[in-house]
């Protein structure tokens, strides 16, 4: 069964990443959705145990969802270097440790492109991918999927944006999302593009329409 949502619909956002979060009010802020974060209902981050990012992001959603009590919307995402093997991937934010740490987390992908000679554009190809699930109380889910190619860069440039973004440059463009406006960046982002999905799926009515 689809689940829709409408204006003045309440959503439980699955996660306490802060910089998802303000990409998610962004996002759904526009189509009337009450966006609520796991943190503020006082759901706890679970163990992400999935081998996947559709495995990662469903763990999430439905736990969320049956804790609120209303839908819930997770995702799972990360970045994939092609000279690694589409590693860090599901691991990415692990790589940046407990406390999160991702300017060490960018180190070490640096670290393990330049132990692989990895140094021209070409060879640095990289992808970000984000995995949208979305919940009902009952455990009911749906995917939507997204991502966004380029390549890396080091050292990392900008300050906006959040994660790998300073090292991350898409293609056809020369900022790394990073130094992007962040409204620059939503509409050509991995979470964009599974965003894109999930609306056209998804939300009732235009966004800014009462």
């Amino acid at each position: 069964m689809t689940l829709r949502l409408r204006r003045g619909s309440s959503l439980a956002v699955a996660s306490h990443n802060q910089g998802k979060l303000r990409e998610f009010r962004d996002l759904l802020g526009p189509y009337g959705v009450k966006v609520v974060s796991a943190g503020e209902l006082g759901v706890p981050e679970p163990v992400e145990t999935g081998e996947t990012f559709e495995e990662n992001a469903q763990l999430k959603a439905v736990i969320t969802a049956f804790a609120s009590g209303v839908p819930a919307l997770a995702d799972d995402s990360g970045l994939a270097v092609e000279a690694l093997g589409g590693a860090p991937g599901i691991h990415s934010a692990r790589w940046a440790g407990e406390p999160r740490d991702f300017y060490r987390a960018m180190e070490r992908v640096e670290e393990e492109l330049q132990a692989k000679g990895a140094t021209s554009p070409e060879r640095r190809r990289a992808k970000f991918v984000c995995v949208l699930c979305l919940a009902n109380p009952m455990g009911a889910a749906q995917f939507f999927e997204g991502t966004v190619e380029g390549h890396l860069v080091w050292p990392p440039r900008g300050e906006k944006g959040f994660g790998y973004d300073p090292i991350f440059v898409p293609d056809g463009y020369d900022q790394t999302f990073g130094e992007m406006d962040p409204a620059k960046k939503h509409a050509i982002s991995h979470r964009a593009n599974a965003f894109a999905a999930f609306h056209a799926a998804v939300l009732e009515g235009d966004a800014g329409q009462d």
